[in-house]
């Protein structure tokens, strides 16, 4: 008989899932949906705040019968504050990829440690762009 998952509350998680940093938007997160995101990189730092925009990633993690299954994308957070999906500069790269690998790292050890839950690939998630340590 398989071992039944329990979650936790949802409002416990978000502010557990708050107190990893500056990752979660709780604006697009709901209930079995949370929705993080990093600005890693400036890409015009001359500019006015209000009109930069950044290179990084966002990662949508849903609740399934399992445990929590995630997908993530890397791009532009344009001057609109929208995410477009579009390959990273090279010049780029490092700090997007160090800020998803430590976001993944304190993530999983969360879920596992905590609450005793996986997370995984979706099963769709194209091959990385870059890697994560999944």
């Amino acid at each position: 008989m398989p071992t039944q998952v329990i979650f936790p509350p949802h409002g416990r998680l978000m502010t557990k899932l708050t107190a990893l940093g500056p990752y979660l938007r709780q604006q697009h997160s709901s209930e079995g949906h949370f929705f993080f995101d990093c600005l890693a990189s400036c890409i015009n730092a001359k500019k006015a705040p209000e009109e930069r925009e950044f290179w990084g990633w966002w990662l949508e993690m849903v609740e399934t019968a399992a445990g929590y299954q995630y997908r993530y994308y890397f791009g532009r957070y344009d001057i609109n504050g929208d995410w477009l999906e579009d390959k990273v500069p090279a010049k780029h790269l490092e700090p997007v990829q160090q800020t998803l690998d430590d976001f993944y790292q304190k993530l999983i050890t969360l879920l596992d440690q905590e609450y005793s839950l996986t997370l995984s690939p979706a099963s769709d998630l194209s091959a990385p762009t870059l890697s994560v340590s999944a």
